[in-house]
Order: structure tokens, then C-alpha cells, then sequence
């Protein structure tokens, strides 16, 4: 992903409220699969890490960003905001470099 498209997406994600919160159980399967069925309806979720979460909020973007084979497109305190192309019902265009 090139900074243009990283740039425009962080745009379009600044309208977004967080869908998934993450508390202090972290990162459980059971967040892993709602993050995952949350891609099949939309190709761009903002995720809220709430303070009861010792982990880092990046860590935790990176490892579901693994395991959901999705971007992490930004981390800015403790939110995470995550990009995943979908094959099906594409809605973002993102610009071509």
C-alpha cells in the first residue's frame, strides 16, 4: 500500500465510529472471527482498544491484521483501523500511484 492510498483511507476512516472494542481479555478468538466477519460487509473497520487492555495497541493491530489477512492502515492512540480488499462487493477505489 503506498502513502497516497494509506492517506486516503485514513481520510475516509476519520468518519467511521469504532465497531469492535477490545478490552482487557485482548485479543481472543472470538474478536479475531468478529473482525473477520465484520470484512465480509465492509473493507474498512476502526477498532477502539479500551483502557482496561494492557496490551499495545499495535501489536495488536499487527497480529490481527495477520490473522485476518487485512492492512493495518493506522494506529493513533488507541485506535486501530484496519483495510482489507474485498473480491465480491468492492466500494473503495483506491487512487493508483
Amino acid at each position: 500500500m503506498t502513502s497516497k492510498q494509506r492517506s486516503y483511507l485514513k481520510s475516509l476512516a476519520n468518519n467511521l465510529d469504532p465497531i469492535i472494542q477490545i478490552g482487557k481479555s485482548s485479543l481472543t478468538p472470538e474478536v479475531t472471527q468478529a473482525v473477520s466477519e465484520a470484512f465480509n460487509t465492509r473493507e474498512l473497520i476502526k477498532l477502539a482498544v479500551l483502557k482496561n487492555c494492557a496490551d499495545d495497541p499495535r501489536a495488536i493491530a499487527e497480529m490481527l491484521a495477520e490473522r485476518t489477512h487485512s492492512q493495518v492502515v493506522q494506529v493513533i492512540g488507541k485506535k486501530i483501523i484496519l483495510y482489507k480488499e474485498s473480491k465480491e462487493h468492492k466500494k473503495i477505489v483506491l487512487p493508483v500511484t
